[in-house]
């Protein structure tokens, strides 16, 4: 399944904000990225249209189980290649920005052999 890198980045915000909140709300999400919450609202209807979330009555946001697969493997990625590219001497602000660009792009196959490198 495909997901474009916008809606990738909401479903990682999504998990890394139910982890410290109780509830998750559209405000929540663009407080947390500094959006427009009429973009966040736009956002949210989108994936909740494509299945990879749930909005209560209330506004409280959970993530489906395809949401939360995809929120997970990016989160992954992110960490494993933000703690790597600091091992390798990159500034943590820089490993963890150039990460966020690279865990979108790269392939299961490429992300697996890095980690199966690394891991040696």
């Amino acid at each position: 399944m495909h997901i474009n890198e916008s809606a990738e980045n909401y479903l990682e915000t999504i998990l890394m904000l139910s982890t410290k909140l109780p509830v998750v709300r559209s405000v929540d999400i663009a407080n947390e990225l500094g959006f427009k919450k009429s973009s966040v609202s736009i956002a949210m209807k989108n994936l909740r249209e494509k299945g990879h979330i749930i909005v209560s009555d209330a506004g409280f946001i959970t993530l489906t189980e395809t949401g939360k697969a995809i929120a997970e493997m990016i989160y992954e990625r992110h960490e494993f290649l933000s703690s790597w590219l600091m091992e390798l001497g990159v500034d943590e602000a820089i490993a963890s920005e150039d990460a966020c660009k690279i865990e979108h792009v790269i392939s299961t196959e490429s992300f697996q052999a890095i980690k199966k490198y690394a891991e040696k």
